[in-house]
Parts: C-alpha cells; sequence; structure tokens
C-alpha cells in the first residue's frame, strides 16, 4: 500500500510536472497518473464516526450543480478522457483557480492526470442524459457526443455545456478516498444554456423552476 511518505513523493511529482502555467511545457512535462488501486487505502484513524448511507443522504440535502471533467486523449490512448463530476467550485481569483475532486480508484483520473490539462464543462438543464453517460464506466463516453476543442489545451468541449473552463493542471493534494485537483484557468466562457444549469439535489437531477426527474444514475461518478 501507498503510505503517506509514498503520496507526499506523488504530490511534488505533480508539482514540478505543471510548475508551468503554459501548454507547451505541460506537454514537454505530462503529469505522472497516480498509481492505482493502491491509493485506494484509508488508514483508520480517516474514517468518519458516521455510516456512509447517512453521510450522503444528509449532504444531499445541499443542492449543486453538474459538470462533466474532459482532457484530450494522453499518448498512447485513441480517445479523450471525461467523467460526470458534481464536486467542482472556484478556488481562487488572483490567480484564477478552479477544484475538483475525483476518488482515487477512478479508472478516468490517470488519463486526465497524463494529459495534464482538463476542461469542466458546466452542464445545461436538459443534459441529465448526457451526464449518465459519463457517469458509466467501460463504455465509449463520447460515442455520439457532439464537442469541438477548447481552445488552449484541446480538450472536448461539449455542445450545449452551460460553461466551460480550459485549464491546465496546477496541483493536486489528498483528501481522504478522494484528490483534491486544482487548475489553472486559461480560458472560459458560455454557452447557448447560460443561465439553465443543470442542478443535483437530494438524489435527483434538477431544474430552475423545481422540475425533477426520477432518481437515476448520480452525477458525482467520481470513480468513474
Amino acid at each position: 500500500m501507498l503510505g503517506q511518505a509514498g503520496m507526499a513523493a506523488a504530490a511534488v511529482r505533480y508539482l514540478r510536472s505543471a510548475g508551468s502555467p503554459t501548454v507547451a511545457s505541460t506537454v514537454a512535462s505530462p503529469v505522472e497518473a497516480l498509481p492505482r488501486p493502491d491509493l485506494r487505502a484509508v488508514g483508520e484513524d480517516e474514517r468518519a464516526p458516521v455510516a456512509p448511507a447517512e453521510f450522503r443522504r444528509v449532504l444531499g440535502n445541499f443542492a449543486t450543480g453538474v459538470t462533466v471533467i474532459t482532457a484530450p486523449a494522453a499518448e498512447g490512448e485513441s480517445a479523450p478522457a471525461g467523467f460526470a463530476c458534481q464536486s467542482f467550485a472556484a478556488l481562487s481569483l488572483e490567480p484564477p483557480l478552479v477544484v475538483f475532486m475525483v476518488g482515487r480508484t477512478s479508472r478516468t483520473w490517470p488519463l486526465i492526470a497524463r494529459a495534464g490539462v482538463f476542461c469542466v464543462n458546466v452542464l445545461g438543464a436538459d443534459q441529465d442524459e448526457l451526464c449518465r453517460g459519463f457517469a458509466r464506466s467501460g463504455t465509449d463516453k463520447f460515442a455520439g457526443v457532439d464537442y469541438d476543442a477548447s481552445p488552449v489545451s484541446g480538450s472536448p468541449r461539449l455542445t450545449g455545456a452551460a460553461a466551460w473552463v480550459d485549464c491546465t493542471i496546477h496541483a493536486v493534494h489528498t483528501g481522504g478516498d478522494h484528490l483534491i485537483v486544482v487548475g489553472r484557468v486559461e480560458a472560459l466562457g458560455t454557452g447557448e444554456s447560460e443561465g439553465t444549469p443543470l442542478l443535483f439535489h437530494r438524489g435527483r437531477f434538477t431544474r430552475p423552476g423545481g422540475d425533477q426527474d426520477a432518481p437515476g444514475q448520480p452525477p458525482a461518478s467520481t470513480t468513474a
């Protein structure tokens, strides 16, 4: 199992690889993917004194937006990478930084880490099915999905998204059974569905005005 010293060394490798904000340097020195599944190890002192189901139930009262994190095909890969994520937030104005969380056992994260860049696609109110597709593992997530290349990183920018944020990986930290990924914003913009975001609340997709979908595959598929 990878101990705290190993995790610290891995974090240092990330920081060194992502030290320059330019895309050229990121491509020349791609961010090294963390080992998997060794990162799944969680110490007894990290375990919460509450049941996971209760944790999810209570925290589900906090409504969130829904995003899809994408990256261009890493070296040796034939297709881009992407996964659904609701744990995204703005972090800093100066410098412009954003953050998202991903499970240590994610199958997609090593591909994004190797690319060294990513694009956050903020989903619009009518993109719940698109979200479900990116929350599944073991499928071609981009089959039938319309997108173009974001202007700086070349990451997939999904058609119809409410907004997009093009980033280089700035830093990666550990947080329990997840990784905290900090991205430096290189470019951003809004899309056709600006102002009508897709939301997730109490296990359901919701839309402005209170419309709800039936419960389904949750967007927070941080292990996909």
